[in-house]
């Protein structure tokens, strides 16, 4: 029997043996289409081939590629775990013709791997198929040159209510390439209950569907007109995990080896022995979705990606608690996964730490809530008399205990309850109503001002140039002219001058013209436009005027440094941290830069040391700063870097350093990397959840931080009276005989306090043979409190002790109570009522509590009650 890593290669083989390129399966995060959530289907990556915008250096491809289902449009995580097929991961095997072969080939590929002795040698006559209702021609290579018998090739048209609308007729989207599709179904024996394809009894599990081709073959127009496509193409899909099923003689996929392994393992991690569990199911299957996710860069949070990755986390959390787990355990998977899943978790395993690590945090936070929230929802069902949730509920557990709906609805569905999912929505929109208005604290002058003129941007050459004054505002109002003292926006239509954008601030300097000068403090972008923003320090500007714009050449330069830098220590932190780096955030101005990354745990002192040098090391090699212009998706094929989510135009620039960094850039850079002179990372640090923010400089600046360290190392071994060399050893020294100080200073105190404890005892008032010792000292610290405390328990043997030592405008309390006497009064109830009555609060054991307070004129009549309600209960045990 075939494993699935075996049958994997095995299909990668078969196509390659046929002139198919193997390619590599790409990203869970499909960076070139913004349409998708997640990478959901083999064709993804081919897209532009497909399109004709992209041409690749083949014309047949195979793939295995890793798909996830969990978000958007294509959401199978409701039904994973309580279905034989449902995943929120899974592999997609695939073979792919760009305009080379078609229907004939793509048939006979299809039946002899699935059929022939040499492959998967499957039984043909467990075969059916399925063609487009009108595919005559695919029908006839089926029944003429296969030797399908015609009642097992089953005509499916339009069953979606509309031409066209059909399981059998795939389309791209409401326009462009599209045309019918065989798929390939598997009989797993009549004592499974369900139907062939089109038959009423279709939805069961007796047939299964295990391979879809599509024959590309049409260009779908606005108005429904279907053009033949010159080249047409053949795109398929075959899910492994399906035909693995089918391959090693099981019914479902969670009884495939991979998933047996997985769910063998969860079992013993949570120690539980009932490995028919459908919660083994879904752990089994989410770690797959999750552990990949991570290593392809997404981490959890709040919003897209990061939320429905989230999402599947806390529900596996959640099945694993269901199941008796005790602590943390799902990051403990990632190990067996990697193992189950051979040479398709290559990266995987690379990156293993980064992905065990975010699992660790993500269930450790949410532990901390699902307790709570658990007990609340039982709460509430059990109020509930009409198998409803109400939506507020819902949202409450959403909102308040970062419970998903989907969790929720877990939980409800166990107990044949369902949800208000619109109640819940009206909730999640009142709450975004709030957030939009209570976001409205000051004006944005970039959607206060609109334009349609263009500044035409001259700084990538220029640092001086001439310009004609188009308009001026003032708070945000058109105005025709400025006098001197004015502060104002003005708009160029030729300008050096940098607007604000790419985390890149804007560039300062001057605008003069025969009669004024205005200084410009800051520069922005407001649509196509850049706005000078400053003060008219003489004369009088008005529009039409024309202006000398000159940038702050030497801030220019220090601004430069600093980007060119971030672009290298973004390639660094790849090398050396990993590929699942990905940019969250930056600031370059003429002091530092800033850059937030996506990464789970701290970086160490010498990862920053090897960071450092990787950076410098490009520096010093005077790399070559190139600057091209091209359409997107060819820079994306080069490799260039983006942002996901921002928005490029058609035509991008492309920034390469070397063959170290390509990014999209448009922001101002040095002509060669030896121009940034020096790197220096001034600090690390966590801003959020699995993001990391690095604040570092260069040139000067970085010259001057150095200078700076290295000054405060020379004080330092000035106040120690050591040699630079020697300053840390010298430190130690002094740090150990601070130590041993503060050692011996503790000692005398406990000396101390024991003399004190001593005099205290004459003090002490018996009552009804039981002692009673109410006390003010001064100057006590609270820490010498506890050891009287104990020390006059220990003398006394049977008593109750209160001591209330002032230190200037603060009060210390402590209170001791004996074992056999906590039954008549507790110490930590002494304290609180003590503590109340001078302005404070506390509390503790029954047998030691401590408190402060504030209000000294009120402590001796609190001592005073105090004693006094002791007193009465002592006198009546």
């Amino acid at each position: 029997m075939k494993s699935t890593a075996e049958i994997r290669q095995t299909f990668l083989d078969f196509f390659n043996s046929k002139g198919h390129e193997i390619v590599a399966s790409s990203s869970l995060v499909p960076h070139n289409d913004p349409t998708l959530l997640f990478t959901n289907a083999g064709m993804n990556q081919f897209k532009d081939v497909f399109l004709g915008i992209e041409k690749r250096p083949y014309t047949r491809a195979t793939t295995a590629q890793r798909c996830v289902r969990a978000g958007g449009k294509h959401n199978d995580l409701d039904n994973v775990g309580y279905t034989a097929r449902h995943h929120t991961f899974f592999e997609m095997l695939g073979n792919f013709s760009f305009g080379d072969y078609f229907k004939h080939d793509a048939i006979h590929f299809a039946w002899e791997l699935l059929t022939s002795k040499e492959w998967f040698n499957l039984p043909k006559d467990k075969l059916t198929v399925t063609v487009y209702e009108t595919d005559d021609e695919a029908y006839e290579i089926w029944e003429k040159e296969i030797g399908i018998p015609k009642e097992r090739i089953v005509r499916i048209g339009d069953n979606k209510g509309a031409p066209y609308a059909s399981d059998n007729f795939w389309q791209m989207g409401d326009t462009g390439p599209c045309g019918p599709c065989t798929e390939i179904f598997y009989d797993h024996g009549d004592h499974i209950w369900g139907g062939p394809p089109g038959s009423a009894e279709e939805d069961g599990d007796r047939f299964i569907e295990i391979w879809n081709i599509v024959f590309m073959q049409f260009n779908r127009h606005p108005d429904g007109t279907m053009e033949p496509l010159p080249k047409p193409s053949v795109d398929t899909g075959m899910g492994l995990e399906r035909i693995a099923a089918v391959l090693q003689h099981v019914n479902s996929n969670y009884e495939i080896d991979l998933f047996k392994k997985l769910i063998h393992d969860a079992a013993q991690i949570i120690q539980t022995k009932d490995l028919e569990s459908k919660s083994l199911r879904v752990i089994a299957d989410h770690i797959r979705s999750c552990a990949f996710l991570i290593s392809d860069g997404v981490l959890p949070s709040n919003e897209g990606r990061g939320y429905v990755l989230r999402r599947i986390i806390r529900r596996a959390v959640r099945h694993g608690h269901m199941l008796g787990a005790k602590g943390i355990f799902f990051y403990k998977l990632v190990k067996p996964l990697i193992d189950v899943m051979g040479s398709a978790a290559v990266e995987l395993a690379k990156n293993q730490k980064i992905v065990e690590d975010a699992l660790k945090i993500e269930e450790e936070q949410f532990l901390k809530t699902l307790e709570r929230g658990l007990f609340l929802l039982d709460q509430e069902l059990v109020k509930i008399t009409d198998s409803v949730l109400p939506g507020d509920v819902a949202f409450k557990l959403y909102d308040t205990f970062g419970f998903p709906l989907d969790l929720t609805a877990d939980v409800c569905r166990e107990k044949n309850i369902t949800i208000d999912e619109d109640g819940f929505n009206q909730c999640m929109e009142e709450q975004r109503k709030r957030a939009r208005e209570s976001s409205t604290f000051s004006v944005d002058y970039s959607n206060v001002i609109k334009l349609d003129d263009k500044t035409e941007f001259l700084g990538y050459q220029a640092t001086e140039a001439s310009g004609e004054v188009i308009a001026i505002f003032q708070n945000g109002q058109k105005v025709e002219n400025v006098n001197a003292g004015d502060e104002a926006i003005i708009i160029l239509d030729k300008t050096p001058f940098y607007g604000e954008s790419g985390g890149q601030i804007g560039d300062k300097g001057i605008l003069t013209s025969a009669n004024a000068e205005f200084t410009v403090l800051d520069s922005q972008k407001y649509g196509k436009s850049i706005g000078h923003i400053g003060t008219l320090v003489k004369g009088s500007l008005k529009v039409g005027d024309l202006v000398t714009a000159a940038i702050d050449v030497e801030l220019r330069e220090r601004i430069r440094r600093n980007h060119s830098a971030t672009h290298l220590l973004q390639a660094a932190l790849q090398q050396i941290l990993g590929n699942h780096v990905h940019q969250k955030g930056s600031l370059v101005n003429d002091s530092y830069l800033r850059f937030d990354f996506s990464h789970n745990q701290s970086i160490t002192q010498e990862q920053i040391v090897e960071i450092e040098n990787l950076v410098n090391r490009q520096i010093r090699y005077n790399l070559p700063v190139d600057v091209e212009l091209m359409p997107i998706d060819e820079a994306r094929n080069k490799g260039a870097m983006a942002l996901f989510g921002e928005k490029y135009e058609e035509i991008v620039r492309v920034l390469t350093m070397g063959d170290f960094s390509i990014e999209l850039c448009g922001g101002t850079h040095v002509d060669r990397t030896g121009d940034i002179g020096l790197f220096k990372i001034i600090s690390e640090s966590s801003i959020a959840s699995g993001v990391r923010r690095i604040e570092a400089t260069s040139g000067q600046n970085a010259m001057d931080f150095i200078h700076h360290e290295a000054n405060l190392l020379n004080q330092i071994a000035q106040l120690v009276k050591s040699d630079k060399s020697a300053v840390l050893v010298r430190v130690e020294q002094l740090l150990e005989q601070t130590k041993l100080l503060e050692k011996n200073i503790e000692q005398l105190k406990a000396q101390k306090a024991s003399q004190q404890s001593a005099q205290l005892i004459n003090q002490c008032e018996k009552i009804n043979n039981k002692n009673l010792l109410i006390a003010k000292l001064d100057n006590v610290e609270a820490k010498v409190l506890r050891t009287m405390i104990d020390d006059l328990k220990n003398q006394l043997k049977t008593g109750v002790i209160i001591l209330a030592a002032v230190n200037g405008d603060k009060i210390n309390l402590a209170a001791g109570v004996t074992n056999d006497l906590i039954n008549i009064v507790k110490a930590g109830e002494l304290v609180s009522q003590l503590a109340l009555k001078v302005g404070g609060k506390g509390g503790g054991r029954p047998d030691f509590a401590q408190a402060g307070g504030m209000d000294l004129s009120a402590l001796p009549e609190a001592l005073s009650s105090m004693k006094k309600e002791i007193s009465n209960k002592l006198q009546a045990s």
